[in-house]
This record gives structure tokens, C-alpha cells and sequence, in this order.
């Protein structure tokens, strides 16, 4: 029954990819058609750029609007996860300096390729395009931030239009959620038996939520239509262009992190390059279009667990708490460049100590960009800490939707990688399953939570748990063997 239900699916003629690629050239091409449309009225944007606009915000606010309850949920359960694992502290605390180890290398190829390449004085981009951005970071907003204001982590914004009219908005800090999620874990972890029952309806929660988010995530090439399109159209091609040197230095650093640095890492660990790519490529490929690591979130733990051998009772606490703090793209990469093209920009000369404050920021500050899309906080943060102008960061908006496919998928891509050197230093990881052959497409496809691949993660989650209740994993064990059939 099961494999009559995903038969179809399997043989898509336009598969999501193609679906992708095809989205980023339309909108690209709807892009210049409203370009070519012009203004209407007194300087409004055209119907084909409001529609754009409308498509792209739309997709954003709907991975925002799941991103809350799917930290909170994730974050509990993989800490709630590590109750029954051997050495849970010492695989803890393995997973953050491999974090950092990484994150460090990262940052210091970004300083030399800025150094090198110097995309802010070569840049043709109009000075009157600076602009401060309407989210902001600092230090002290950072720390501030870290402690939560009430238990939802909920923040009221008040702004002011020019007829005086006040609006209200409410938004969740990332940051707090992680917070209450991680106390609510820990303590959950201490309370033992009495919270399986809360322990249990989180996960069961989670895939709730991760179903749901697989629907937003299908939209993405409708979402890629809009947020190219109206990149085109609000900035011209002028504007990209002139920072065309900028997304070269973005996307040679991230080249060299993803097929240099970490195919590096894993041979050094004992592991096949090839087989990295083979098996993280699906979580690739989702993270460049979704943009957003936690929207990648469910395919990137099946693609650790089924294609790396990592085991799912640590996969399901790093990968998670890597979607939330490991941002190699977002927070190594892009701040780093960015800073030394602003720096640049306006002739400003850095020293020793600052490209160490850039370092600091990039390992340390990784959480603020919180696995959502763009990375405009933790560049203002960086920005702020060097003492740069912050009306920097709007020299580079016409390209960052662009920019941020190729650092999403650089993020995703290590927040597999280091699970799997993890396991394989400790002696866990599935070395057979990481050597195996892919099956006939290469890679393990993109099932729809929900599926029989889902039902077999949730069964082996629950068969992991105290040994209580095995009935009701019957059936999910059934199921699971008919997925693994496929």
C-alpha cells in the first residue's frame, strides 16, 4: 500500500530542482519585465512588481511563521533526546569545538579573500544606495537578548507613519526561544519519568510541525519567483551588477568551504569526500532554495542519519541544535566579506585587532542569525562591533537574496558534515551505510514527512525510549520496512 502511495512521487517528469532552476530564471525574466514596465501614477510600482512583491513576502512570512514553535519543539526534543546516550556530555560538547573549529576556518578564508580580491574599492555601486537597515544588531542588544522577557519570548514593535499613525507589531526572539527551549529540555531530562508523557508529545508535535513545513517548503519555487523578481525590479540591474565583484568574493568563499574545506575535514576523519557530497547533496539543494536552515531542518537529519550512518540518537540532538548556531554561510562567510567591503567602501583602514574582532564575532555570534533567512542582524552586529557605519548594509541588499541560496546551502551542508566526523571519532557512526551506494539516482530523495520514511524515524525514535510501549511501533516498524525496501 505504502509503495503504491509514493510510486508517483518517484517518478516525477519535473522534478523539484527543475522546479527551482525554472523559478529562479522566470523570476529573473519577470523581474526585467517590470523593470521594463516602469512606474505608474505618481511612481507606484506596476502590478507585476506589487505581485512579485506580494509572492516573495508571502513565502518569507510563511517560514517565519513556522520557524517559533518548530525551534522551541526541535531544541527540547534533542536535548530530551540525549537522556538515554552514553557520554551525552562529552558528545555535546565534541559537537560545539567542531562548531567553532569549523566556523574559525571559515572566517579566516573570508578575510584573505576580502584582503585579496578588494570588492569595495573595485565596486561600482552608487553611495547614495547606503542606507541603515530596519533590523539592527549590537552587543548589548545581543546579551539583552538572551534573556527572556516573558515565557513565549514574544516582543512588541510600535512604528510610526507619517500621518502620525501608530501599528503595533507583534515578533518571537529567536534567541529567547532558544532559551526557554533549552531549560525546558534540560529540565525535562531532570524530572526523568514523569515528563516521558511531555517528552513524547513533543516529538510527536515536532512532526506535526515539520509536516506542515513541509508544505511551505514546496512553494519555494513560486517563493524563488518572487524574491528574485522583485530583487530585479527594486534595484535594477545597474545596482546587481556594479556589485558583481562582492557575489564573486561571497561565492568563491563559499565554494571553498563547501568542496575544499569540507572535503578536507572528512578525509582527515577517515571519510569519502564523494560520499559526503552524494549523500548531503538532497539537504543542499532544499537549503538553497528555502533559504532558511531550519526550514531544511527535517531533510538535512535524514540525510545525516540514512546517508552518513550518523546514529539518530545523536543526529536528533546535533542537527537540530546546528540548524539554530551553525551558520558557516550567514555568519563566517557573508559578515566577514561584508565588513571588508563596507570598510573598504568608505576608506576606512582595518588592523590586526579588528580582522580578530570579525573572528570573534563570526564563532561567538553564529546564534543571532537563528536559522531564518537573510543574515542582516549578524552583519550589523559584526558592523557595530568594528565601529563601521551601518548604512553599509544597504549597499549590499540588491544582491542578498542571491547571496543567501549559496550561504544557506553552505550551512546546511556543515551542520551534516560535523555530526558524522563526531560520530565517526567516537566510534559510532554507521561506517557501512556512509560507503553505501546511493541506489539509482545517487541520492536518498526527498520524502514528504508523513511518508513511510517519516513513520520509520518516528518508530525508531519511540522503540529508543525506555524500552516502554513497544505496541504501538508495530505497525511504524512495518512501514519502515517497506520504505526501506524503495
Amino acid at each position: 500500500m505504502s509503495e503504491q502511495t509514493t510510486a508517483p512521487r518517484r517518478k516525477l517528469r519535473f522534478p523539484f530542482a527543475a522546479q527551482v532552476l525554472l523559478g529562479l530564471v522566470l523570476g529573473i525574466v519577470l523581474g526585467v519585465v517590470a523593470l521594463q514596465i516602469g512606474p505608474v501614477g505618481d511612481d507606484e510600482p506596476n502590478w507585476l512588481a506589487v505581485t512579485l512583491q506580494t509572492i516573495g513576502s508571502t513565502f518569507v512570512a510563511l517560514l517565519r511563521t513556522i520557524v517559533p514553535p518548530l525551534i522551541v519543539l526541535a531544541v527540547i526534543s534533542s536535548i530530551a533526546n540525549l537522556r538515554n546516550v552514553a557520554n551525552a556530555a562529552r558528545l555535546a560538547w565534541k559537537t560545539l569545538l567542531w562548531f567553532a573549529a569549523t566556523a574559525l576556518v571559515s572566517v579566516a578564508i573570508a578575510i584573505a579573500i576580502g584582503l585579496t580580491l578588494r570588492p569595495g574599492l573595485n565596486s561600482a555601486v552608487d553611495e547614495a544606495t547606503a542606507a541603515e537597515p530596519s533590523t539592527t544588531g549590537s552587543w548589548l542588544a545581543f546579551i539583552e537578548s538572551i534573556v527572556p522577557a516573558n515565557f513565549l519570548g514574544l516582543a512588541a514593535n510600535t512604528s510610526a507613519a507619517d500621518d502620525g499613525t501608530l501599528t503595533t507589531s507583534l515578533s518571537f526572539n529567536v534567541l529567547q526561544l532558544i532559551v526557554i527551549a533549552v531549560v525546558l529540555g534540560i529540565a525535562a531530562v531532570k524530572v526523568g519519568k514523569a515528563a516521558e508523557p511531555f517528552i513524547k508529545f513533543t516529538a510527536s508535535t515536532l512532526e506535526v510541525v515539520l509536516k506542515a513545513l513541509w508544505w511551505v517548503i514546496r512553494l519555494a519555487p513560486i517563493g524563488t519567483v518572487g524574491l528574485l523578481g522583485n530583487a530585479v525590479y527594486s534595484y535594477g540591474w545597474t545596482t546587481i551588477g556594479a556589485l558583481g565583484q562582492f557575489t564573486v568574493a561571497i561565492y568563491l568563499g563559499l565554494a571553498l568551504v563547501l568542496f575544499v574545506v569540507y572535503p578536507v575535514v572528512a578525509r582527515l576523519n577517515g571519510l569519502s569526500p564523494l560520499k559526503y557530497f552524494t549523500g548531503v547533496w538532497p539537504a543542499v539543494q532544499l537549503g538553497f532554495v528555502s533559504r532558511s536552515s531550519l526550514g531544511t531542518l527535517p531533510v538535512t537529519q535524514r540525510v545525516a542519519e540514512q546517508n552518513l550512518g550518523v546514529p539518530r540518537h545523536y543526529s536528533a540532538f546535533a542537527v537540530p541544535f546546528g540548524a539554530t548556531t551553525k551558520m558557516d554561510g550567514c555568519a563566517a562567510i557573508y559578515p566577514a566579506i561584508s565588513a571588508i567591503f563596507v570598510a573598504q567602501f568608505f576608506g576606512i583602514d582595518l588592523g590586526i585587532t579588528d580582522y580578530l574582532l570579525i573572528v570573534f564575532v563570526s564563532v561567538i555570534g553564529s546564534a543571532a542569525t537563528a536559522g531564518t533567512t537573510g543574515a542582516t542582524v549578524m552583519l550589523t552586529l559584526t558592523l557595530s562591533t568594528l565601529g563601521l557605519p551601518l548604512e553599509g548594509v544597504g549597499l549590499l541588499l540588491a544582491v542578498d537574496p542571491i547571496l543567501d541560496m549559496g550561504r544557506t546551502a553552505t550551512n546546511v551542508a556543515g551542520q551534516a558534515l560535523v555530526p558524522a566526523i563526531v560520530a565517526k571519532r567516537e566510534g559510532i557512526l554507521d561506517v557501512t551505510r556512509y560507503h553505501a551506494p546511493r541506489g539509482s539516482t545517487g541520492f536518498v530523495p526527498l520524502d514528504e514527512p508523513g511518508t513511510a520514511s517519516a513513520e520509520e524515524i518516528a518508530a525508531e525514535r519511540a522503540t529508543a525510549e525506555a524500552g516502554e510501549s513497544r505496541e504501538g511501533t508495530d505497525n511504524d516498524a512495518d512501514l519502515a520496512g517497506s520504505g526501506a525496501k524503495r
